[in-house]
């Protein structure tokens, strides 16, 4: 049985390809899609926090739910022979700069999203939890930067996260000592988003993403 989330993101999935879907479109209301997939509304609600916090909805108060572009920009695959180091040099290549950037010009929509992830990864109780709250949260600050192409790169390198060796790697270095320490380290992030400090933002996502480096390739 797929989760109501793979639904929605299937119903955007057909949507894109028969074009019913595209950049701008109006979803239908909570109730009809809660109606269209035997779901509750507030499982619905739920999916729909996931779909927005990773830029690919958008919700207006009174307006309803529509497309974003990013949503249905198809973003690449990384190679299938991809290794965690490959992705850890990547990612320190990539993210420090974006933190910074978004340090600059997120909003406050970006940043109350981010906070909202930040969250969500300090009250995840189980290694598949914080996961994916840790994958929304470093998106939703790369979406903070506002750029296309950059969002692009992000989301190619971002598949590789899907790789079993990489989700093997990483749920068996995985201690929720390990998690508290990085939801410590997320936390002086976003406070350096918020205080509007691209330098300090930059540094704490190094800092993070070497930790992170040096806990999965056993550097410690």
């Amino acid at each position: 049985m797929r989760t109501v989330e793979q639904q929605l993101r299937a119903l955007l999935d057909e949507g894109a390809a028969d074009g019913t879907l595209g950049p701008g479109a109006k979803l239908p209301t909570e109730r009809a899609l809660a109606e269209m997939l035997s779901a509750p509304r507030s499982t619905i609600r739920r999916a729909l926090d996931a779909l927005e916090a990773e830029g690919l909805i958008e919700r207006h108060v009174g307006r309803g739910t529509f497309r974003t572009d990013v949503g249905h920009r198809p973003a690449g695959d990384a190679p299938p022979d991809t290794s965690p180091a490959e992705i850890m040099q990547v990612r320190l290549v990539i993210e420090p700069p974006v933190a910074a950037l978004a340090a600059r010009i997120a909003t406050s929509a970006d940043l109350a999203r981010i906070r909202t992830e930040l969250d969500a990864g300090g009250a995840a109780e189980d290694f598949e939890s914080f996961e994916a709250a840790d994958a929304r949260l470093h998106r939703a600050i790369a979406l903070a930067a506002h750029n296309g192409l950059l969002m692009t790169m992000f989301d190619v390198m971002n598949t590789a996260r899907a790789l079993p060796v990489w989700g093997s790697l990483k749920r068996r270095t995985s201690t929720p000592q390990r998690r508290a320490c990085y939801h410590a380290e997320h936390t002086t992030i976003v406070e350096a988003l918020h205080d509007r400090d691209p330098e300090g933002a930059q540094e704490a996502m190094r800092a993070h993403l070497q930790n992170v480096a040096d806990n999965l390739l056993g550097r410690h």
